[in-house]
């Protein structure tokens, strides 16, 4: 297929790229590295796999125009503002990347009856009340602008897929972390955790860490949002992604630390934006696709390590 990936230059979006190119398809990447890297797919291009990589933003109509004409098959949406406190800070921004960015994407999607698969996020949920974990049926609380942005994202998705019949997907990855994930700024704890641990510095904590997160490795996140693009089943569904497992983030400090001294407990950034318990029944996404995790949080933490120290290795010696 000839399959576009917005954002397929981050985190996440790296990985999905990889798997679709082993899968053989035809991948076009679009991004304006703000959250993404070149690092991330520069080996793909290196190594002559059959991607075209185009930086630009989602809210350039006519890079979408362009870009449009190769008539894709299907579109893997990931280019968002990703950040809650930058969202709490500058909401204009990440409204108009999140919502005004996705509508973009939806109308050329629309023009030439390509799928959409868009990404979405846990953080659109109220908490988790019981060990069952949140299904997609949840409550919705949008805590952060970040959360109201893809909230309204998602029910413009939705809104093409009833009033167009246009092949869509919403899915709700929970938190997702492993190799090349940035080890700086928010979102990235087990990263910023064990860079902190590598260097000999602090772990800090927000609050009393005893929020709960449910902690997906990356290339199970890859396969389930691949999958989602796949199947006919999913189109006109919101579907959940996680491991089942929740843990405090102070578990997750001692278990990457291994030294309580290393760990220090600070003053939370945004108290209000916080999900006290994060806990993901994903039955809808085997029913649907097949998925399952793979990959536990323990191995999860060790090739994440690994990934780190490479990285500090080649960067001192570089």
């Amino acid at each position: 297929m000839k399959i576009l990936v917005t954002g397929g230059a981050g985190f996440i979006g790296r990985w999905v790229v990889k798997k679709l190119l082993e899968d053989k398809h035809q991948v076009w990447v679009l991004d304006n590295l703000s959250n993404g890297r070149w690092e991330n797919i520069n080996e793909f291009i290196n190594n002559s796999y059959p991607l075209n990589f185009i930086k630009k933003d989602i809210n350039n109509e006519q890079a979408l125009d362009d870009l449009f004409k190769n008539q894709f098959d299907l579109c893997y949406h990931l280019a968002a503002s990703i950040n809650v406190q930058d969202s709490i800070d500058d909401p204009k921004t990440t409204f108009a990347n999140d919502t005004i960015g996705t509508f973009n994407v939806l109308e050329k999607c629309r023009m030439y009856s390509t799928k959409i698969v868009f990404m979405s996020t846990c953080m659109v949920y109220d908490k988790a009340y019981d060990t069952t974990g949140i299904t997609e049926e949840h409550p919705v609380k949008p805590a952060s602008p970040y959360a109201g942005s893809k909230i309204a994202a998602e029910n413009m998705v939705l809104s093409y897929y009833y009033a167009y019949d246009l092949p869509a997907v919403v899915i709700r990855p929970f938190n997702t972390y492993g190799p090349f994930q940035k080890s700086s700024g928010e979102g990235g704890v087990v990263a910023i955790f064990i860079k902190n641990k590598l260097t000999n510095e602090i772990l800090k904590v927000y609050g009393d860490g005893m929020q709960t997160r449910d902690l997906l490795y990356v290339e199970d996140c890859a396969e389930f949002v691949v999958n989602s693009g796949y199947s006919d089943k999913a189109n006109g569904q919101i579907i959940n992604a996680g491991i089942g497992k929740d843990v405090t983030i102070n578990e997750l400090a001692r278990l990457i630390a291994q030294n309580d001294d290393k760990i220090q407990h600070v003053t939370h950034i945004h108290p209000k934006s916080e999900i006290q318990k994060l806990l993901c029944n994903y039955s809808k996404a085997k029913n649907i696709l097949n998925w399952e995790p793979k990959i536990s949080l323990e191995e999860g933490i060790k090739r994440t390590e690994y990934w780190i120290l490479e990285e500090m290795f080649n960067h001192r010696y570089s």
